[in-house]
């Protein structure tokens, strides 16, 4: 018995050098959301520099939402939250943390958004970013109520001032708030307009930071795989 002691001690000692390593390896699930008919592929880029930065794979969820087919058919209600509301929900579940990080492209911003608005998840996120997001409102989709007659830009899409967005604008979404631009985005920048009120349609309410690339829709997405996992590390 005598002898079990010391080796008690010695596992107790050896436990205690190795907790300052797995702390500094301990780092928040991260919650990747594509846009509209898009696909979780959209984000190998980004999934590619996480790895390389010592994520595992469990760490990373991209979760699939939406028709490929028809894009107009796709809004914020219904089947296309399900998917991303799960994912955010495991990645609390798994993340070291206890907290996470999430980036959407494109109408994945607005409905990861609506997901954490929601069900309440806002304190769990710790860095939400958003890539090319019509967070004010698709000029291509018209003025509500006077839209374009899509489930994509009616009241639970993205219209300049449908409900969608009245109920999302000025929501916390998480202790840090960035959104990544650019004055060339051939969809938010329909007709050359980027700008809502005064205001460049990407950019959300009450956000940290705003960074401009000069770059196309799926560019800010594809060409920003570094600049995105900096903002989270």
């Amino acid at each position: 018995m005598r002898l079990r002691h010391p080796l008690i001690a010695c596992l107790v000692l050896a436990a205690a050098a190795l907790a300052p390593s797995a702390w500094a390896n301990c780092r928040d699930a991260v919650v990747l959301v594509h846009g509209n008919a898009g696909n979780p592929a959209q984000f190998d880029n980004t999934y590619v520099e996480l790895r390389a930065r010592g994520w595992t794979d469990d760490e990373i969820l991209r979760p699939d939402w939406g028709s490929k087919t028809c894009a107009a058919c796709n809004d914020h209600a219904g089947s296309e939250e399900i998917p991303v509301r799960d994912a955010l929900v495991e990645a609390i579940a798994r993340s070291c943390t206890g907290r996470i990080d999430v980036i959407g492209h494109s109408m994945g911003v607005t409905l990861a958004a609506k997901q954490i608005v929601d069900y309440g998840l806002a304190g769990d996120v710790d860095t939400f970013i958003g890539i090319a997001g019509a967070w004010r409102g698709l000029w291509s989709c018209g003025t509500w109520p006077m839209h374009v007659a899509t489930p994509t830009c009616g009241a639970q899409g993205l219209s300049v001032n449908s409900p969608l967005l009245g109920h999302l604008a000025a929501r916390p979404l998480g202790l840090r708030v960035v959104s990544i631009k650019s004055w060339i985005d051939q969809v938010v920048c329909f007709g050359g307009v980027c700008t809502v009120g005064g205001v460049h349609s990407s950019q959300i309410h009450g956000e940290n930071a705003s960074h401009t690339v000069a770059t196309g829709h799926f560019g800010l997405l594809t060409n920003t795989a570094v600049l995105q996992v900096d903002l989270i590390q």
